[in-house]
């Protein structure tokens, strides 16, 4: 891969908006816009700070026509003018750090609306069963309903000329309402909007038409589209083409190309699993069959950005969970600082996690400070505190990073011989590099704050180091939970966090626990070609897992064939394997040749507590020593501690 970054910095025009590079920000929900319409101070805040990071382009995430449309959560109000002020301001403010902002516009998600959200009986090209509830059909358009759009989308465009947007992007993306005409799985009108490609593509060109009578010739208007659906039944790449030339035809100025839908939705909102530029595979076909330019995204690292660029085959490349997790990494690239980037995890679990379990506004685990960027500035402390953090996971390495940032004197402990704790050791090569990575940053910005770190030192309450502590900062992390079942001292068994450390011997293993950790590292096991069994007393596995994230990961432990034993319960490690309890209540004997056991973690909380009891006024407790929680948890709770100190 590439690590000259140079064509990531050539500009670029679409149409008459000229960008400064080939950066730009994907269009992703926020959950931020007022429930009047209007944008709110986070919103816009949240946006500006990419643009003063350096990105080329925004685009916001999707905003509604009206409220019949608004399937999709909290929206701009792009029919009323009372919400063009606010959208105002967020343009001026990305404007004046030299970035450009288009804004996304739907007509909504038709059949994939939100339960509860929008109509009762969602609407859709044609009588569709609901993704959410296939019980309940759509309510196909009338032709009468689909010219009211077509005004709408004149009302919309009008928006975001006169809220000074630089561009347009249709959202004809995911399987939404305008895919659902498009593609033939979901449209089967046999009126001028179904039947042909033309015919079925009418609904979109016309969309296009609609908007550019409003914004005149010079005005880029951008199509998202998925160009393969990745399902059975779904629409395909070669399928896609047609399509793609009518809508360059039509006046579309540039296509921002990707592939999945509801269907595939771990596309969507790709996984660690699905791999880096997992979605770049469309762009060569379609540089084939429009000359009109394209953006991508898709789990893009820096790297695969350029390879693509310099390829031909793409003309931008779209960032969106990267951007969330550092906002400034297009300034610090081009200062020549990659090592400064913070790795986006590829998690989903603050940025599209808080959004489908809580309905609430987008954060990251790795940069609490996203979407409350304006309430969490780092600022320098008035005297400067001698800080001490006991644990180098990465609750406390985030409260030593950002305790530095303050300007405090900060000296790191931990008993192991690398800073990461237990989330260091788990990571591997494949699909939890970008953890390496995140650790390896954070010894990158360690050092240069001049944190002093000591390992292989273990701290106890009595320790004198704490004495002169101002501030005493404890993350001391989990340890395995052991059940007591006989036989758990057999030299073939072995920890899952020690199984990272040690390898494992021989090729049939046997992983206890289902959970994520004992998911990924039967996967691990065996794409190295090892024969691996799950078992898991629950009815299902990973249950600790983003429903998202576990589509990829039951996908990928099928095609690897590990094999998973559900409602089954270990009783007994024998000297010829595991001993279980089948679902009917039979006893069986699994052989192994390595058992490795995930049966959880609990707090490591006996120093803790003995500091606590010490030093109570000048301690905070971080992350897993308290409760075992997910890795993001460690990290808030680390970088408010230090962001409270006074």
């Amino acid at each position: 891969m590439s690590d000259n970054y140079q064509k990531l910095w050539q500009p670029i025009k679409i149409n008459g908006m000229r960008l400064k590079n080939r950066i730009a920000f994907s269009a992703m929900g926020t959950f931020t816009p007022m429930q009047d319409g209007t944008e709110s101070e986070e919103g816009i805040r949240y946006y500006e700070e990419r643009a003063k990071g350096g990105v080329g382009l925004i685009k916001t995430g999707a905003m509604f026509l009206d409220e019949k449309t608004a399937q999709g959560g909290p929206t701009l109000a792009l029919h009323n003018t009372r919400a063009i002020p606010k959208a105002t301001a967020l343009v001026e403010r990305v404007h004046r750090w030299g970035s450009k902002i288009c804004l996304q516009i739907s007509c909504g998600t038709g059949r994939n609306g939100m339960p509860n959200i929008g109509e009762r009986v969602p609407i859709s090209s044609s009588a569709n069963p609901s993704f959410y509830n296939p019980k309940s059909l759509c309510r196909p358009l009338e032709t009468e309903e689909i010219k009211e759009i077509m005004k709408d989308f004149e009302t919309g465009a009008q928006f975001a000329v006169n809220a000074g947007f630089d561009a347009l992007e249709i959202h004809g993306h995911a399987g939404y309402l305008i895919d659902q005409f498009i593609s033939p799985q979901w449209n089967d009108r046999t009126d001028e909007y179904g039947g042909s490609w033309e015919n079925r593509t009418r609904f979109a060109t016309e969309i296009v038409e609609s908007i550019r009578g409003v914004v005149g010739p010079d005005y880029p208007i951008i199509f998202r589209i998925s160009l393969d659906h990745m399902y059975e039944g779904g629409r395909t790449l070669e399928d896609s083409m047609p399509i793609i030339q009518l809508l360059e035809k039509a006046g579309v100025d540039a296509l921002d190309i990707d592939s999945g839908c509801y269907e595939s939705m771990d596309y969507i909102f790709p996984t660690r699993y699905t791999g880096e530029a997992c979605m770049a595979y469309v762009c060569e076909k379609a540089r084939k069959h429009v000359s009109i330019p394209l953006l991508n995204a898709g789990n893009h690292s820096m790297e695969t950005a350029v390879d693509l660029l310099e390829s031909g085959n793409a003309d931008i490349i779209s960032f969106g969970r990267q951007l969330i997790a550092d906002p400034y990494f297009p300034n610090k690239l081009k200062a020549g600082h990659r090592e400064d980037i913070r790795p986006c995890l590829l998690c989903n679990e603050e940025c599209i996690g808080r959004i489908f379990n809580r309905l609430t506004q987008l954060s990251c685990t790795v940069n609490p400070q996203a979407c409350l960027e304006g309430a969490l500035e780092i600022t320098e402390l008035p005297e400067k505190k001698k800080v001490v953090v006991v644990g180098a996971g990465p609750g406390g390495l985030e409260a030593a990073r950002t305790a530095a940032l303050r300007g405090c004197d900060v000296t790191l402990y931990d008993a192991g011989d690398k800073i990461g704790g237990t989330f260091g050791v788990i990571a591997n090569k494949t699909f939890k590099k970008r953890i390496t990575d995140l650790i390896t940053w954070y010894g990158v910005q360690l050092d240069k704050l001049v944190v002093t770190i000591n390992l292989n030192t273990t701290i106890t309450a009595d320790d004198v180091a704490l004495v002169v502590a101002d501030e005493i900062f404890v993350a001391t992390g989990a340890l395995p939970h052991t059940p007591p079942i006989n036989g758990m001292d057999n030299p073939r068994v072995i920890d899952v966090t020690q199984a990272h450390i040690q390898g494992i011997k021989g090729e049939q293993v046997i992983v206890c626990g289902g959970g994520l950790s004992g998911c990924d590292t039967a996967l691990e096991l065996a794409m190295e070609g090892k024969q691996v069994t799950i078992v898991e007393m629950l009815a299902s596995t990973a249950r600790d897992v983003m429903s998202i994230n576990k589509i990829s990961l039951d996908r990928m432990l099928a095609e690897h064939h590990v094999t998973i034993k559900t409602e089954t319960k270990v009783t007994e490690i024998s000297d010829q394997g595991v001993v279980v309890e089948t679902p009917d209540g039979q006893t069986e004997t699994l052989p192994a040749d390595t058992i490795i056991t995930a049966f959880g973690q609990k707090p490591n909380s006996e120093v803790a507590e003995a500091i606590w009891d010490k030093y109570s006024i000048k301690t905070t407790l971080i992350g897993d020593c308290q409760k075992v929680d997910k890795a993001g948890n460690a990290i808030r709770e680390g970088f408010y501690a230090a962001l409270a100190l006074q």
